[in-house]
């Protein structure tokens, strides 16, 4: 199992979970965070005082799916997700080794 972390501007939130629910990821875990990458946030102009703007709103999408499934998920956020600027977002990749639902005690596949 492979869990995604994908971070993505708000305005792509719709489309990301488009994705994954065309692609049968069981559950998502949304959160609103803030931060910067490489660009180190911008500059803006207000009453004629220059602002550094540098922590930027992102969503944080976590999901846990099977290895089959990850790398097809993960083109496809590429694809459709990706709008060639600075700020599109990123995905972190790691291995699951195991998953528990408390409810019934199921494990792995069976518990997502």
């Amino acid at each position: 199992m492979k869990k995604l972390e994908i971070i993505i501007k708000p305005e792509k939130l719709d489309d990301l979970k488009s994705i994954l629910d065309e692609s049968n990821a069981n559950g998502i875990m949304i959160t609103n965070i803030m931060g910067y990458g490489n660009q180190k946030g911008y500059k803006q102009i207000y009453r004629g005082t220059e602002y550094n703007v540098n922590l930027l709103p992102k969503i944080k999408v976590e999901t846990v799916v099977p290895t089959n499934l990850s790398e097809k998920i993960i083109n496809r956020i590429v694809e459709e997700i990706n709008t060639g600027n600075y700020g599109d977002g990123k995905i972190f990749i790691h291995d699951v080794e195991d998953a528990v639902r408390i409810r019934t005690g199921e494990r792995g596949y069976d518990a997502l």
